[in-house]
């Protein structure tokens, strides 16, 4: 056999390893999610006491438009009736849920809907996807009731469901922990953290970040989504970085967030939720940007 030969003999070989081994990573990651979708979680239902007090329905419609941005357009609908659906290339189609009476709000009782926004758990004791629960179910329990009282206020709405499908390169993102999917799993059911009671200093602020990880990353540094389309927007720098918010005055950071753009007058990309974070009120935005001040400051793209 010529050296030629062997050369190409072993370059194949190694050409089959490397699939081989890459079929494996895709099947193990895949697998383990697909099994944490089917786990059955017991979290029990508890009772929610609903309210028709109008201070009350006042709170949960301003949280169900910002904090808990269900009737955000990427979300459930500003009708609540079904939210926009997104292609994320590779990782997945995703759309939200018609939830009102309806829809899915016919399905859920109060207590059900507590747990699926607490806990991120379906009716079925299945966990949701994609539902950002992990990121606002620091909220407090007057809050939630809050929340579920407004909804249950909002007409019905007959529209069909969009499509929601979770590709491969989604799942194994998700299991790879760079992209929230399968939320259920990422929260301790037996010890959900409450903030404490809203204050415009960074301790509430610290809460009120988790929102903003799910793009910006958990260092808040930003960078490229992993697995993302090529075309979809990069997250800024939310650190006092210079590529970041270093600068920034407390003015300056909420006329960003309510009128969606830059200090240099570039409007921010459609994917920045300005319809929900644009509504934080002066407690919200105070403590949200207080935090994001005592961050260490991060180079752009550290997410």
């Amino acid at each position: 056999m010529t050296l030629i030969k062997k050369v190409l003999i072993g370059l194949g070989g190694l050409v089959v390893l490397a699939g081989l081994g890459l079929g494996g990573f895709v099947f193990v990651h895949t697998s383990a999610y697909d099994a944490s979708l089917e786990k059955v979680y017991d979290v029990p239902v508890r009772p929610i006491e609903r309210s028709t007090d109008p201070a009350v329905l006042a709170r949960g419609d301003h949280l169900a438009h910002s904090m808990v941005p269900c009737a955000a357009s990427d979300c459930h609908g500003k009708d609540l009736g079904g939210g926009k659906t997104t292609e994320i290339g590779p990782i997945g189609t995703l759309s939200a849920p018609n939830i009102t009476s309806a829809g899915l709000g016919a399905v859920y009782n109060d207590g059900e809907l507590a747990r699926i926004i607490i806990h991120g758990v379906k009716k079925d004791g299945r966990s949701v996807r994609f539902m950002s629960a992990h990121e606002f179910n620091f909220i407090s329990d007057a809050d939630l009731a809050a929340v579920i009282s407004y909804v249950r206020t909002v007409p019905p709405v007959s529209r069909a469901n969009g499509p929601l499908h979770i590709g491969t390169l989604g799942k194994i993102l998700d299991r790879l922990d760079m992209i929230p999917i399968d939320i259920a799993r990422r929260i301790d059911h037996a010890k959900v953290e409450k903030a404490p009671p809203p204050t415009p200093t960074a301790a509430y602020g610290r809460y009120i970040a988790r929102l903003c990880t799910g793009c910006h990353g958990n260092n808040l540094s930003g960078g490229p989504i992993p697995g993302a389309p090529p075309e979809m927007a990069i997250p800024l720098n939310l650190t006092p970085h210079a590529t970041g918010l270093k600068g920034f005055t407390l003015e300056e950071f909420t006329k960003v967030l309510k009128e969606g753009r830059r200090k240099d007058g570039r409007k921010l990309d459609a994917m920045m939720p300005v319809e929900a974070f644009g509504q934080f009120d002066a407690i919200e935005m105070q403590a949200l940007y207080s935090h994001l001040m005592t961050l260490p400051p991060r180079e752009f793209g550290g997410r």
